[in-house]
């Protein structure tokens, strides 16, 4: 059986990780380089990293700070933000990543996608996708969540995942630090729709969640959050064993 990964989450704004709600109300939280060394010591499978306003200011990713996390875990990492182009790819790689996440950029061009995947492998190629409800439909949202791009969620991540994305990160806006559970209703159809690795994100608020998440999408590959391990809420040492309780097969 396929091992769940556990994957705290770093949002980082102005080389300072920050957590809000519904992707609003951002609240200074820890140093990213403490924080994911913490991670990284703590038993977590993965680290995602998030230039959250990146593509919202229209610059290029912070590689100091990248950099210094890199060099301080010795888990896998997936970077994300201002990914425009495939010397992003590149950029971002040299200073540590092992995956690149891309949302608003493949957007603008979604050549971006197939090109990197050729170039760096289809493993390295994130496709991290912010959807949110509008009007009884499952939208793709750009820049931070703040941009509402019209596109239908489910075909836009299966036609990402058609060029070349080896993994899927979907970012539900309406469960995002609610803490009420993860969406899902959305991670089903997007499973369905895909045959790559799917990752959660968005709504935990207890081992519980996790729980019902593994349990009710067997075929979800893992789970990301942010608060609820930032402010101690929940321990990944904890949760794991929960998991493995539940009879849910992760690494401890």
């Amino acid at each position: 059986m396929i091992t769940k990964r556990i994957i705290p989450c770093l949002d980082v704004r102005n080389g300072r990780v920050v957590k809000g709600t519904n992707f609003e109300n951002l609240n200074d939280v820890s140093s990213p380089v403490e924080l994911g060394k913490y991670y990284s010591d703590c038993g977590a499978d993965e680290l995602v990293f998030y230039d959250i306003t990146a593509s919202s200011d229209g610059r290029k990713l912070f590689t100091d700070i990248l950099t210094q996390v890199a060099e301080n875990i010795f888990i896998p990492l997936t970077v994300g933000g201002g990914i425009n182009t495939v010397e992003d790819f590149d950029r971002v790689l040299k200073c540590g990543a092992d995956k690149v996440s891309v949302n608003s950029g493949a957007i603008r061009n979604p050549d971006l996608i197939p090109r990197a995947a050729e170039k760096y492998g289809n493993q390295c190629v994130v496709i991290s996708a912010d959807v949110k409800r509008v009007n009884g439909e499952f939208h793709i949202f750009a820049k931070g969540g703040r941009e509402d791009t019209g596109m239908e969620a489910i075909s836009w991540i299966k036609r990402c995942v058609e060029n070349g994305a080896g993994e899927v990160v979907v970012n539900s806006i309406d469960t995002d630090g609610v803490r009420g559970g993860f969406d899902l209703e959305l991670l089903k159809l997007v499973c369905d729709a895909v045959n790559v690795p799917v990752i959660a994100s968005g709504g935990a608020g207890c081992e519980q969640d996790f729980v019902d998440l593994f349990k009710e999408i067997p075929t979800i590959d893992a789970g990301l959050a942010a608060s609820i391990f930032h402010f101690g809420q929940v321990k990944i040492s904890d949760l794991k064993q929960t998991l493995k309780q539940n009879g849910i097969t992760v690494r401890i």
